[in-house]
């Protein structure tokens, strides 16, 4: 049976996990790069922070409790925020004379934060197929990426891979059915 991303934060309270840790990495890393950029941060202060936030979670998804009526994707923007905000407390405590300036927060409510969740959302849903795609048979992969990522018909395709049709959209639905199983929990539909 398939794993749920559900399954894959649990996985990543086990020691030795560390192919889940580099699929969460894969997965997450864009955004929180993203948060850090938003808050102000330049490119390389950025990465560095996103560093920061999965050296952070390391420590702190062992005891990780997943509550499935909650966001973990708010939950991993409060643990960035929070470390961007300790970042900026030490920067203003170590500047020798210079008064104790308090950092301007992000923005909480970002009017493009409807635009920028859907667009990671694309983001998190197609960087997990690109994950996925050797758990598939190359011929159920390309009928499934064809018609979802590509938008053909599945006729076209079926024509194309030497399928029927039904056996395009029975690929689809194997490949998709996967996608949500991975993603459930991590993509927010707010």
């Amino acid at each position: 049976m398939p794993e749920t991303s559900v399954s894959l934060l649990e996985r990543l309270r086990q020691p030795n996990a560390a192919p889940d840790w580099n699929r969460l990495v894969e997965l997450y890393s864009p955004l929180v790069h993203t948060w850090a950029k938003r808050a102000g941060l330049q490119d390389a202060d950025a990465s560095d922070l996103a560093q920061e936030v999965f050296a952070h979670l390391l420590t702190k998804l062992p005891e990780f409790q997943y509550d499935p009526g909650r966001s973990f994707r708010a939950w991993l923007r409060t643990v960035t925020l929070n470390l961007w905000r300790g970042k900026q407390r030490k920067a203003s405590a170590t500047r020798e004379g210079a008064p104790l300036a308090k950092a301007p927060e992000p923005a909480a409510a970002d009017p493009a934060d409807e635009f920028w969740q859907a667009e990671f959302n694309q983001h998190l849903a197609r960087r997990a197929l690109e994950i996925m795609r050797d758990e598939f048979q190359p011929t159920t992969w390309q009928a499934c990426w064809a018609v979802v990522v590509e938008g053909r018909a599945a006729a076209d395709v079926a024509a194309e891979l030497g399928m029927s049709v039904g056996a395009v959209y029975a690929a689809k639905f194997r490949v998709v059915t996967r996608l949500r199983e991975e993603l459930a929990g991590l993509m927010d539909d707010e």
